[in-house]
């Protein structure tokens, strides 16, 4: 079982290099790294010469910027029977390719799999699911990430390409939730994906505070969320749903006194109604 791990990646090398670092450490092999290259320098050039040598590189230059267009650059390249999409700040612990083939072997029934991240210490951002599961359209919002997609081959083969106008980069305000979108056009072909809890990645933890910069990526994060649930087809009922619970914790944050947090929540909901209006 090959993998190919498609790395969109721009304006980063430290973080690059410890994802390659953690790569390196993997006891299973039999992968490929397609890197598609977004930057105007040569920044990634010795780093990736150093690694060329440990495991198979594919180094591409992408002149449009954005993840998904970066992501559908490389997954034109990819040979391998299971595709993942790895963020250029992830990183992958011990035995995590081991893990999944010993899963999607075990499981031919499953067309792919997703889990969860930590920052390495145990924190982690977001309510994931509490428990394993298959995944449908209502519980993809707390059983995926990104860079915890695996794939086999023919869901990639059938779905095809990640939407453009989704994503970091695309130059939208839809900034976010094109990784969920896609999780949405497999189940919708009727291709059988599940969350395993026991299944951990590293990503850093980005809100650590309620400040001007978290509130400025969350409005792109949460239109993102709005447009894919719109264009996604969910019915009218399950919108405001999805909002009421951020409406309760702007609600908390104000008797808590944690003003902050409130201006942070209100503005994720007034994204997410863009996202969905728009």
């Amino acid at each position: 079982m090959k993998f190919s791990l498609v790395l969109a990646t721009l304006g980063r090398s430290e973080e690059v290099a410890r994802l390659l670092e953690s790569l390196d450490a993997q006891d299973y092999r039999n992968f490929e790294l397609i890197v598609v290259d977004q930057n105007d320098d040569d920044r990634l050039i010795p780093l990736l010469t150093l690694y060329d040598r440990k495991f198979p590189v594919l180094h591409i230059r992408s002149t449009q910027r954005g993840a998904s267009r970066a992501r559908n650059a490389g997954l034109a390249l990819a040979t391998g029977d299971v595709i993942a999409f790895p963020d250029d700040d992830c990183w992958y612990p011990a035995g995590l390719l081991e893990q999944v083939v010993a899963v999607l072997s075990k499981h031919q029934e499953l067309d792919g799999i997703t889990g969860r991240f930590t920052d390495g210490s145990g924190r982690t951002e977001g309510r994931w699911l509490a428990s394993s599961m298959l995944l449908d359209r209502y519980n993809v919002w707390r059983g995926a990430i990104e860079f915890s997609i695996f794939l086999r081959r023919r869901v990639v083969e059938a779905v095809g390409q990640f939407d453009e106008s989704l994503g970091v980069g695309a130059g939208t305000a839809w900034g976010a939730a094109e990784g969920t979108d896609y999780l949405l056009r497999c189940l919708r072909q009727g291709f059988k994906l599940k969350y395993l809890t026991e299944m951990i990645l590293h990503h850093p933890v980005k809100t650590a505070n309620f400040d001007d910069s978290a509130c400025s990526r969350q409005k792109k994060y949460e239109a993102g969320i709005g447009r894919v649930m719109r264009i996604n087809d969910y019915p009218f009922w399950y919108f405001p749903g999805a909002c009421l619970r951020t409406c309760c914790g702007v609600l908390l944050a104000i008797a808590s006194g944690n003003f902050p947090k409130a201006r942070f929540k209100y503005v994720s909901v007034l994204a997410r109604v863009q996202g969905w209006r728009t």
